[in-house]
């Protein structure tokens, strides 16, 4: 049995949430209306004053003028600002950060595998010609693994 799998399968959905605008937004509206139905339920406010309330809360602006005063209202609070602060406005930002820092000169997948297979196609004409001159090629230098900055565990090169 796989402990780690609710993980990987919260992870992937974070992933998909994250990289679909229409998603988050959709969400964040959505946490808005229930957040709102909710308070209002709770604290027998209005619908106009609860979502007020709800997009205050969420926003973390807390203008205090509407303010919960039942446990389940201060409960609600602390889940929606929890929720906003440490997954929504994180997941936002990421997502428009990701779309403002692209490299244009990186690689396409396709470009990359090509390049792969131009590399084998010369390695071996160049090995048909060091057979046909009688020339010994030099191993080629094993590859060192990169150690990231202020990994304590360093490897020695040979």
């Amino acid at each position: 049995m796989d402990l780690l799998l609710p993980f990987r399968w919260i992870y992937r959905g974070l992933v998909w949430f994250a990289n679909s605008p229409r998603t988050l937004i959709t969400s964040y509206l959505l946490m808005i209306v229930v957040a709102g139905v909710l308070y209002s339920h709770f604290e027998h406010k209005s619908a106009p004053d609860s979502v007020w309330w709800a997009v205050v809360t969420a926003s973390t602006v807390g203008y205090g003028d509407i303010s919960p005063t039942t446990f389940g209202g201060r409960l609600l609070a602390a889940l929606l600002i929890s929720t906003m602060v440490l997954l929504v406005i994180p997941l936002i930002t990421a997502h428009f950060a990701s779309r403002l820092i692209v490299d244009d000169d990186a690689f396409e997948h396709a470009e990359q595998e090509e390049l792969k297979a131009d590399v084998r196609r010369l390695r071996v004409l160049v090995e048909e010609m060091a057979a046909r001159q009688g020339v010994v090629l030099p191993e080629p230098p094993r590859p060192v693994p990169e150690v990231a900055p202020g990994d304590r565990r360093r490897r020695r090169r040979r």
